[in-house]
């Protein structure tokens, strides 16, 4: 066992060098296994501290991903989508999309569980290193404007490209501006081909001049994210009230 000037030393040392658990030397010690070779010891220690590293990480960017709820596809019963495949699902949820920059539009009327899909495969980004930001799309069009008038837009939009995807939920609710929608335009229009987004929305593509009044911009638009891209047809009976009408009787 050190004594005290050596532990104080692997405690001051480990914290120069950015590793916590070298820092908690006694701890392991405690689980050092007769017969283990020096370099198997210290070995043992440096893929301890590549976890919890990695493991940082990992809770980073779900933090910075600022999803309103956990939700995950083991939580989602599959079998109740009535146009998608759960292997489809399933495949998606791999990420593989994100790698090769395409896009995703879940369309369907509402409680069918759009968003919960949404969050679900973007929790599943984070886990494997992908930088994920979630949005509601009425809140990211306030905010581009916002920052636009405080001469921060720049700023927020270097953010948002820094993004390997993007959810931007809720785009069928509100009617934009046409500065809002310049706006939103841009952002998405910027991520083509570069990286991925995920939308989810209510109204089918040629509906979309219900949010938007420039019919120009709405083309442009729904070209730009249909061109490499996964369309889902969420529509079906409401998933929130299934879920309801289940947990009810079950209780």
């Amino acid at each position: 066992m050190p004594d005290a000037g050596v532990k104080e030393s692997l405690k001051f040392y480990a914290k120069e060098l950015k590793l916590p658990t070298f820092g908690k030397l006694e701890e392991s010690i405690n689980e050092y296994r007769s017969g283990q070779s020096l370099e198997e010891f210290v070995l043992e220690l440096m893929k301890r501290e590549y976890d919890a590293r990695q493991e940082k990480k990992r809770q980073s960017r779900m933090k910075r991903a600022h999803f309103p709820l956990l939700k995950t596809l083991e939580e989602f019963d599959l079998s109740k989508l009535q146009h998608v495949q759960p292997e489809y699902v399933k495949q998606l949820a791999s990420c593989g999309f994100i790698d090769r920059h395409e896009n995703l539009v879940l369309i369907g009327n509402p409680g069918t569980g759009k968003t919960h899909l949404m969050t679900a495969i973007g929790v599943k980004a984070c886990l494997l290193g992908y930088k994920v930001l979630f949005c509601n799309a009425t809140t990211l069009a306030s905010d581009l404007k916002e920052a636009r008038d405080s001469y921060q837009l720049r700023r927020l939009e270097k953010t948002i490209s820094g993004m390997d995807l993007l959810l931007l939920d809720e785009l069928s609710y509100a009617r934009f501006s046409q500065e809002k929608s310049e706006l939103l335009f841009k952002v998405i229009a910027e991520r083509s081909e570069r990286s991925s987004t995920m939308i989810t929305t209510n109204l089918e593509f040629s509906k979309w001049t219900e949010m938007f009044s420039n019919a120009t911009l709405v083309a442009a638009l729904v070209d730009r994210l249909t061109y490499h891209s996964h369309v889902l047809n969420m529509n079906g009976n409401s998933y929130r009230l299934q879920c309801q009408r289940r947990d009810l009787c079950s209780n």
